[in-house]
């Protein structure tokens, strides 16, 4: 349901001229599937030896897991270590950007085939996966989980609305961009300690949203409370995971959110590359750490 309506909330957005799928990050910006797919699949397994994603990770610090904070502070280092640090070079040459085409989403591809508007595809995509999720009885039934796919879903086209009224009315150039939570995690400790030669961008507003938010919300049902990992073992796991999901993210150009969400929600042709590969990354982790990789 969270996928369904934010393609169709931002397509719907785009409509109105209130958002510009073409403008996107996703869209504008020149990718190699290469580096989408070995960026996807260290981030996958990276989840399932961390045992979360940025996102999570945030949600559980905000309610007192300090092994999140953890996973918070090295993903946020291994980002940007890949992204601009001096591993910035080596990602380059490995993984070579390839050309800005003239379309780099599905709807402006179909819309030049079919003579529809983009915004038509976007809006009849998101309509449809939505019709596809409340086909399901026992997910109507689980009113906390449909209003959480509203909630999500309506975060991911607000960020657009909002990074696109920046970038068109603001003195300085912005990009138009959504939810993620890889590089932003490590713009906001750059934040934090040159507070005075940086300023506060949506990611670092998006960080410190989701960190308030599950904060509040432990606080508001009883579930705060102080954790701390007390297994060596299961520290390490976490730290090599975290560091895995950091430079994948980088590689796929942004994490289960930010590929999986935000990318897909403006049909970019990464989002479903990343996705795939972020899936089956994480499978051959979950399996290694259940079974081991045992053949036959």
């Amino acid at each position: 349901m969270a996928l369904g309506g934010s393609i169709l909330l931002t397509y719907g957005a785009a409509a109105l001229d209130l958002a510009d799928p073409a403008a996107s990050v996703y869209l504008a910006t020149a990718w190699s599937p290469l580096s989408v797919i070995v960026g996807g699949l260290l981030f996958g397994y990276g989840m399932a030896m961390a045992g979360n994603c940025g996102f999570g990770a945030l949600a559980r610090l905000g309610g007192g897991d300090l092994r999140a904070f953890v996973i918070v502070l090295v993903m946020g280092l291994s980002a940007f270590a890949v992204m601009s640090g001096p591993f910035a070079a080596l990602r380059l040459s490995l993984f070579p950007l390839g050309n800005v085409g003239e379309s780099q989403g599905i709807a402006q591809t179909l819309s030049a085939m079919t003579g529809a508007s983009p915004v038509a595809i976007g809006g009849l995509a998101g309509v449809g996966i939505l019709l596809v999720s409340l086909a399901n009885l026992e997910f109507l039934r689980q009113r906390r989980l449909i209003a959480a796919g509203a909630a999500v879903a309506v975060a991911i086209a607000t960020g657009w609305v909002g990074t696109t009224y920046i970038s068109t009315t603001g003195f300085a150039p912005a990009s138009v961009i959504s939810h993620t939570f890889a590089a932003p995690l490590g713009g906001t400790m750059l934040w934090l300690m040159t507070a005075s030669g940086t300023s506060i961008g949506f990611g670092i507003g998006s960080v410190g949203g989701v960190l308030i938010g599950a904060f509040a919300g432990s606080l508001l049902r009883g579930h705060f409370r102080w954790e701390a990992c007390e297994d060596p073992r299961e520290l390490r796991r976490q730290i090599g995971g975290a560091v895995l999901m950091g430079v994948g993210a980088v590689l796929a150009l942004g994490c289960s959110v930010g590929q999986g969400l935000s990318a897909f929600s403006v049909l970019a042709y990464s989002a479903p590359l990343a996705a795939a590969a972020i899936i089956l990354g994480a499978t051959v982790g979950l399996r290694q750490l259940v079974t081991g990789f045992q053949v036959g």
